[in-house]
């Protein structure tokens, strides 16, 4: 009676624990949205293809009847009565609770959300809560995404659904382990870009200990979207594995000409990505990014810091981080107009579980924390307030 009593007191000091910890990650991530909401400005907005095809969707058709000339990225369908994009389903999806949401009200909601998710997905080491603060307003306010998901395009929305998504598996599969929402994150991530499903198999590793049941579990959702994808390319394109990429203008560009992925683009994409400086200026900031990126090291210092420890994840984050910049190398385009590699987004969440385990805070993270921060902070200002980073 006695050892059931103070077992019982256990269990409800931890359901305590855990209820002040969400209550702290819905604070951060709710601060963390109005300021992502007073700092940007969706300037991008106008290329709101997902919203347009959403609904249309929930009209019942595969398709919008209009092409307004700036959405240069759509392509007919239907033998020329409707116009769809290149964009998964699962994009499509994600963005209907909040087609009555402005666009930047969307931008905000998904920062916060992000910021929210990552403090969690913190539990994965032990750590003190400031580092952990830190570490999870990292991904938004620390990197490119400040700047391109405020942005506010269709295509930021994807990038940022995409890391949320990871975030959320990865928080259901390491720390609270469960599979299917786990899964249900997961295709949110990979309903949104595409190439995530390259990570399934390392979410699937570490689910290993009960894996007959917990593969299942993770898998319903997945395989549910993919199936609807699948018919959905169908029902556009006539083929289960046609996006409509290779129907857009976008292919007849000149470094698309080798197709949408091929090895000739790989030594281009390694300097933008990882070596692309800045332009000097007589002005302030004195330094200004080019408008097709730069290093995401140099938009990112806090980023010299994953080659530390790395903690008890590090070979799964670092295979993840491997394949998917492979994918983002052979990439024929880097993502356009935006600040260092909006594409890399996908990257953070595996990039927080190597910094998660880094140990203790320390001033050297702090320094370069603030850095990142202020680093990001000015480039969002150039791109979204001033109009002086343009095409």
């Amino acid at each position: 009676m006695i050892f059931s009593s103070a077992r019982n007191w256990i269990e409800l000091l931890a359901r305590v624990k855990r209820l002040k910890l969400w209550h702290k990650a819905a604070g951060i991530g709710l601060v963390a949205a109005f300021v992502f909401y007073l700092t940007t400005k969706p300037i991008m907005a106008h290329f709101n293809y997902t919203h347009r095809l959403a609904l249309a969707l929930l009209d019942g058709r595969l398709g919008i009847e209009d092409h307004p000339s700036w959405l240069n990225e759509l392509v007919l369908i239907d033998g020329g009565r409707y116009y769809t994009g290149n964009y998964c389903l699962g994009a499509i999806l994600s963005v209907i609770p909040f087609l009555f949401v402005s666009p930047h009200c969307l931008t905000a909601v998904i920062a916060g959300m992000c910021v929210f998710s990552f403090f969690m997905l913190g539990r994965v080491e032990e750590m003190n809560l400031p580092r952990r603060m830190m570490l999870a307003l990292f991904p938004v306010f620390g990197t490119w995404t400040w700047t391109n998901l405020g942005n506010g395009g269709a295509w930021d929305f994807s990038q940022g659904f995409g890391m949320l998504g990871q975030a959320g598996a990865l928080y259901f599969t390491v720390v609270q382990r469960q599979p299917v929402v786990a899964g249900s994150f997961f295709a949110l991530a990979f309903g949104n870009r595409a190439e995530l499903i390259l990570t399934l198999p390392i979410y699937l590793f570490l689910m290993k200990q009960d894996w007959k049941r917990d593969w299942l579990g993770f898998l319903i959702v997945p395989g549910g979207l993919a199936l609807l994808t699948g018919e959905y390319n169908f029902a556009r394109f006539h083929s289960p594995f046609e996006f409509g990429y290779h129907r857009q203008n976008l292919m007849n560009e000149r470094w698309c000409q080798h197709g949408l992925f091929s090895i000739y683009p790989v030594a281009s994409n390694v300097y933008h990505m990882l070596f692309e400086g800045l332009i000097d200026t007589p002005t302030f900031p004195f330094m200004r990014p080019r408008p097709w990126g730069c290093s995401i090291f140099l938009a990112s210092p806090f980023l010299f810091l994953l080659f530390r420890e790395g903690g008890k994840y590090k070979i799964a984050a670092w295979t993840a981080i491997g394949l998917l910049t492979v994918v983002l190398l052979c990439h024929c385009s880097q993502g356009g107009w935006m600040f260092s590699s909006r594409y890399a987004m996908i990257l953070l969440p595996w990039m927080f579980l190597v910094l998660a385990g880094n140990g203790r805070l320390s001033v050297t993270e702090i320094a370069l924390f603030a850095v990142s921060v202020a680093i990001n902070g000015v480039a969002t200002w150039l791109f979204l307030w001033t109009g002086q980073i343009h095409v």
